[in-house]
């Protein structure tokens, strides 16, 4: 059985990013997402190197054959090296000859091409096709076919053609012309026919290294091409057409089997997904099916174990073109060699069985327990159902049953995520703007608290003085006939006047010591405050009574006061005319007046500056700027609130600002907020 000590693929964590583009891309699911850390589940991998082709941040590493390599080089015995048919493909920069030359020079006693054994593969395929009429069969030259058969199709196992890979077809060559006790090292693209050392119906090869390992060793040895000057060629026995097996259909070709479109007798699939699929299929819609030649990538020349970057056709060329140059180029001896070697190997044993590494995952989950997974992950509806493929997995039933089966986690649910994380944005947003409003607030206070100060201070030094300044104003206006000089006093005493409603409006803001609650009636209360201030001209007045109990604990002197500020300034807001509405509404808990009107606005700028002391948007003599400043100390003293919405640009809407207060019904417990003690 295979041992897991050593193991094929393995994810460095600290690279791994959680893109899911592994768990994607891998046919068997052998990617275990588990608290955010990816993990490859051993005994599930098919080897197919998928992951390591998706993988950006180059956190899948393979496992290193390069040391088993040295240690056999270093042993003392006949170690013969097995070069893929695909390494046109790879050393590019690189001529076969030059090739083979730098394999000898790290200590290989011989160099053979993997072609002969897939010679020898074609004919067993064609042997069976003959012999057996009535049989079908899956190509096994494809290991990771192979172990994806067996572990999660191990129904279709009797369908596995009982033949070895040329892999191992060529190791048994090698060992019936040199000798049972000859090693051999394979060099390909493959990353799965690394399982062939570690499993125990491989014994044939004891070393795989993939084209990039055998870089790797090149670079530790010293071994460069321009240190050569003459090229080497392969050794014995030498390969016929079998040189195009990794080409999609190479197994047809070298074993002479025409692809019959029409019968449908031979199929050919490769890829991720045409394997997946065809084999899920190969009972049911492939009745017909003598042969499927199958292959886990695009031709062997994609394996992952490929280092250039070369587009699929230019390596499929560069096979090809290998093969015509190589036949073209034998000797009569050689070409006589080639047409021999099927009556040299008629004896050779070339056969496999297979025993089966069902991997299951337990028992399936019920309805109800994937539905509780899709809960988590946000699904409640089929439309939530978005099947994005984005955990890596197909549909999000499928994303379920991987959790349920403990391979993933719910959180890998992108689109849930991203709500999860809007959601948490929205909050953070909110507890932000509360905190500003809070600051805004503060400040407010402060400033009210200094202002109060300042006007008690004002009303005691500037009133009475004020006071005797108009009285003899007034005295000098009356008994005063000359028009010029009656002019100058009328301008003195007006003047002194709006100074007298300023230090008036200051004595307002400073007097408001405490609230006096009372129940009251809010509806009248408005009511009565329209029918003593009748609108202007050209302004409709709207009152929208929604309460449900219009009685409050309020007080009403005060509420007066804010109510009518509010009503004078929406109607000042309209010189030209306009709508005045007025909406009460209620709950258990609180009253709010809602004061709108279509003025022009106010502007963004001056929104923050609404209630500070002495700022306002009248023309000069128009207003003191302290009728909002007091009525915010009003509100808050009711431990209510008062807010303005406006806009002033007519691009955006119609313009117009509202006022809202929202008052608490009954008189909170604790210290009235903004209560200034006697």
């Amino acid at each position: 059985m295979p041992t897991w000590d050593n193991p094929l693929i393995t994810i460095v964590t600290d690279k791994c990013r959680m893109c899911y583009a592994c768990v994607r891309e891998c046919p068997a699911k052998a990617i275990q997402v588990v608290d955010g850390q990816a993990r490859v589940i051993q005994p599930r991998c098919i080897g197919c190197g998928n992951c390591l082709r998706v993988c950006s941040q180059n956190a899948k590493q393979v496992r290193d054959d390069t040391e088993k390599a040295f240690a056999l080089l270093d042993s003392g015995a006949h170690v013969a090296a097995m070069v893929a048919p695909s390494f046109p493909a790879e050393f590019i920069d690189i001529s076969p000859g030059r090739l083979v030359a730098m394999i000898r020079a790290l200590g290989f006693d011989s160099v053979h091409e993997v072609a002969l054994g897939a010679d020898l593969v074609a004919r067993e395929y064609r042997k069976l096709l003959d012999e057996n009429p009535e049989s079908r069969y899956i190509s096994t030259p494809c290991p990771a076919v192979v172990s994806y058969v067996r572990k999660y199709h191990p129904r279709l196992m009797p369908y596995l053609a009982p033949v070895v890979s040329p892999m191992v077809a060529m190791a048994r060559v090698l060992r019936h012309d040199l000798g049972p006790d000859i090693k051999t090292v394979f060099m390909g693209p493959c990353v799965a026919k690394k399982r062939a050392s570690i499993d125990t119906t491989h014994r044939e090869v004891e070393a795989v290294l993939t084209f990039a390992e055998l870089r790797t060793m090149f670079d530790k040895r010293g071994v460069k091409p321009e240190a050569f000057t003459e090229d080497d060629d392969f050794d014995p026995p030498y390969a016929g057409v079998g040189m195009v097996f990794p080409i999609s259909g190479g197994l047809l070709q070298t074993a002479d089997i025409k692809e019959d479109l029409l019968s449908g007798e031979v199929v050919v699939a490769e890829g991720r997904g045409d394997f997946i699929e065809t084999i899920s299929e190969f009972d049911v819609t492939h009745a017909d099916t003598r042969l499927l030649d199958i292959l886990a990538c695009q031709g062997c020349y994609a394996g992952a174990g490929m280092t250039t970057n070369e587009t699929m056709l230019q390596r499929r060329t560069r096979v090809s073109n290998y093969a015509k140059n190589r036949l073209a180029s034998y000797s009569e001896e050689q070409a006589a060699e080639v047409e021999g070697a099927e009556e040299r190997y008629r004896d050779l044993d070339l056969s496999r069985a297979y025993r089966s590494d069902e991997q299951t995952l337990g028992d399936s989950a019920t309805w109800d327990e994937l539905q509780e997974i899709l809960h988590r992950m946000g699904k409640f509806t089929a439309e939530d159902l978005l099947n994005c493929g984005a955990c890596g997995y197909d549909t999000c039933l499928d994303h379920a049953r991987a959790v349920y089966a403990g391979l993933a986690d719910s959180e890998m649910c992108l689109p849930h995520t991203i709500e999860q994380l809007r959601t948490a944005y929205d909050a953070l947003e909110e507890s932000h703007r509360s905190l500003e409003e809070a600051k805004e607030a503060l400040e407010r206070s402060g400033k009210l608290a200094s202002m109060g100060q300042l006007a008690a201070g004002i009303a005691h030094e500037v009133n009475n003085p004020l006071g005797t300044l108009l009285l003899h104003a007034n005295l000098l206006l009356e008994e005063c006939e000359d028009s010029e000089t009656k002019s100058d006093l009328e301008t003195i005493v007006d003047q002194g006047n709006r100074c007298k409603r300023i230090i008036s409006g200051l004595l307002n803001f400073s007097r408001q010591s405490r609230v006096l609650r009372q129940p009251t009636d809010v509806a009248e209360l408005v009511d009565r405050i329209i029918r003593t201030a009748p609108a202007a001209s050209g302004v409709t007045v709207k009152i929208d009574n929604r309460l449900s109990d219009p009685v409050a604990d309020i007080d009403p002197d005060q509420m007066v006061q804010v109510m009518t500020n509010l009503y004078s300034n929406a109607q000042q807001a309209m010189p030209d005319g306009g709508d005045l509405s007025i909406e009460l509404t209620d709950d258990p808990e609180t009253v709010t007046i809602k004061v709108s009107d279509t003025g022009y606005g106010i502007s963004e700028d001056n929104m923050t500056k609404l209630f500070t002391p002495f700022f306002s948007t009248k023309a000069v003599g128009m207003g003191t700027g302290l009728g909002l400043a007091v009525s915010h100390g009003i509100v808050k003293m009711h431990k209510g609130q008062i807010t303005a919405e406006s806009n002033a640009d007519r691009r955006q809407g119609p313009t117009g600002t509202t006022f809202t207060v929202t008052l608490p019904r009954h008189e909170p417990k604790g210290p009235v907020m903004g209560e200034r003690r006697e």
